[in-house]
This record gives C-alpha cells, structure tokens and sequence, in this order.
C-alpha cells in the first residue's frame, strides 16, 4: 500500500511543473487526485500523464463559486476531502516584462498578483476547511516561496503575496487547533525550482549553462531544484506520517537560507 492509499486529493496550478509533479506522486503513492487549474489543455494532459487514478477539474481559484462548485463535487462523490494542496501562483511576469519593483509597480498587477498567491489560498484553506471538518481530520498543504522568507526589489508582489500566505497557513493551523480539528496545515518554500516558468529567463544553448549557472550562484548546492523534490515533501505533509506537524514551515532552497557555504 502506498503512503496516501485512496486518499482524496485535490491540488490546484497543477496543469505543469510543482502541481503536476505533486499530482504524479499523490497517485503513485495510492491517492485519488483531482488536478484543478485553468488550462484546461494542460489540465487534462497532466491528470492523463499521472496516471488512471487522477482526473482534471477547472478551477480558478480566484473564484469562490469555483472553489464552492469543485469542493460539493469531491464531496458528492466520495463524502469527503482528506488533502488540498494550494500550489497555483504567479509571478506577475507571465504577460510580458511589466515592472513589479515598489516604486513601478501598477496597482492593477499588484492586485493581480495577490488574487491568485494570497486570495487563492485564503479561500483555498477555507473551502478545505469546511469540507474536511465533517471527519475532524486532514491536511492542508500551501506552497509558499523563499520570496516569502526575504525581499525581492523586482518582484514585491510576489514576495508580499508569499509572505503572507507564510503568516496565514499558521493562522489557520492554530484555528484548527483550536476549534479541536486535527486538520493540520503546513507550507513549503521553494526556491529555483526548475519549472517552465523559468523557461523564458533562461533560452536555449550555451546561454542557457550560463544563465543556469548565474541564477544558483548563491546557492551552497549550486543547482536548480525538481519539481519532483518539491513532490517528495508534499507526500510527507500529506501523509499519517506527518500526524504531529502543523504550522510548520519547510525550507527547499539548498541552502540558500542557511548562510554561504564556507569555501575550502
């Protein structure tokens, strides 16, 4: 049997990159999962790629009608939600070099920017809240951002949005507690993970080694994170194994949080 046998998953921004790779472990290890995103191409490609027991659902997650629409579904067809990862995000980039630094930035991709990163997982949490409070029990993982840990000049939305999506999943672990659910909520920050987001930022060829190179620099472990290593700790979270952790926060940056790495 495997770690999340016939769990009931739901994982939104999972149409590429850390959603699907959380999607493909979840079924690996024996759950039932529910890609939501809203590519709906790329939605469905990657729910056929994980396997037979993974199945594609629109979701925005923008939307409370969508969150209330897909939550009722889960629940009409198997009578409860046992894990719900909040992984859709953007960075504000996706449509183009538009300025994101304090001084720059529009309020409108401000606003854009928190919709999806902070309100999503807002209404994410509380729509997996009320589901899984029928059985008093489950896990709620939000996917956070090393941004959320330390400034970013060119990107304030994002590491504002990330930062409080940081302060809002132990909001909600001690509100669970409290209301004496053992719904347990927890977060992971990624750092360069190697997702098609960074596709753009780092071309083809020899320029793409050197790009590569320049953007871990900092790095102690000198390289880009998988998407599948994100996965492997999404697994955990989601798993009994994790049963005493709630409102914890995980680091997966190579360490780049832990100081410079001391050179021989």
């Amino acid at each position: 049997m495997g770690r999340l046998e016939q769990k009931v998953t739901l994982v939104t921004g999972a149409a590429r990159g850390i959603g699907a790779a959380i999607a493909e472990a979840f079924v690996w290890e024996g759950a039932r999962v529910y890609l939501s995103d809203i590519d709906d191409e790329g939605g469905a490609q990657s729910a056929l790629a994980a396997g037979k027991r993974a199945k594609y659902q629109r979701l925005d997650v923008r939307s409370e009608q969508d969150w209330s629409r897909v939550t009722e579904y889960l629940l009409a067809i198997h009578g409860r939600i046992d894990v719900v990862v909040n992984n859709a995000g953007i960075t504000g980039f996706e449509e183009g070099l538009i300025q994101h630094d304090p001084e720059h930035a529009t309020l409108e991709s401000w606003h854009a920017v928190h919709a999806t990163n902070l309100d999503g997982v807002f209404l994410g949490c509380k729509y997996a809240i009320a589901a899984m409070r029928k059985h008093g029990q489950g896990s709620i993982i939000n996917i956070s951002s090393r941004s959320g840990l330390v400034g970013i000049p060119a990107a304030a939305a994002y590491a504002s949005s990330k930062a409080a999506v940081r302060n809002h999943t132990k909001t909600v672990a001690l509100y669970c507690a409290e209301q004496g659910l053992n719904i347990r909520c927890n977060f992971i920050h990624p750092a360069a993970i190697l997702t098609p987001m960074w596709e753009p930022m780092l071309g083809t060829g020899a320029e793409r080694e050197a790009k590569m190179k320049l953007f871990v620099k900092d790095t102690p472990m000198q390289r880009f994170g998988q998407p599948e290593e994100v996965a492997a700790v999404a697994v955990l979270l989601a798993s009994d194994e994790a049963a005493y952790m709630t409102g914890a926060e995980l680091n997966l940056d190579g360490g780049l949080l832990a100081g410079s790495a001391a050179t021989p």
